[in-house]
């Protein structure tokens, strides 16, 4: 079993927080007037639709090099649906348009890509998340 952890801080100055991993940061926030949010970073929905096409992208990439093909353009796009008090992500939606180097068809790549995705396999399957309060 493989484990992963991020941290995430409060800006001072701010109410928006710094999440980093290594070497990678990000700033996550409200949008502009609510709760406190000054619109400086990426809230949960978007962060969880950057989360599932990252993955993806990535995936397409990794699948690419197992087949010994080389991807051109890729482009992806995911829209995420909420509802609900509390608001939960009730379903995701993803498009991808992505061609190999050579111009032909990535069919083959977007269908490996789609069956080992960890962020969409993940959400299919359902996650088990625990929160508990340090002092």
């Amino acid at each position: 079993m493989v484990s992963m952890t991020v941290e995430l801080r409060n800006v001072a100055g701010t109410q928006a927080a710094m999440g980093w991993a290594g070497g990678h940061t990000l700033v996550v926030d409200r949008p502009q007037g609510k709760a406190g949010g000054q619109g400086l970073g990426f809230n949960g929905a978007q962060l969880l639709a950057l989360a599932l096409g990252g993955c993806f992208c990535n995936d397409l990439r990794y699948v690419a090099e197992e087949m010994g093909c080389e991807l051109g353009s890729i482009a992806v796009s995911v829209t995420v649906e909420l509802d609900g008090s509390p608001l939960v992500t009730t379903a995701a939606h993803m498009q991808v348009a992505c061609e190999m180097a050579d111009g032909s068809s990535a069919d083959a790549v977007i269908e490996k890509a789609k069956a080992s995705c960890m962020v969409s396999n993940s959400l299919q399957r359902g996650v088990a998340v625990s929160i508990e309060a340090v002092r």
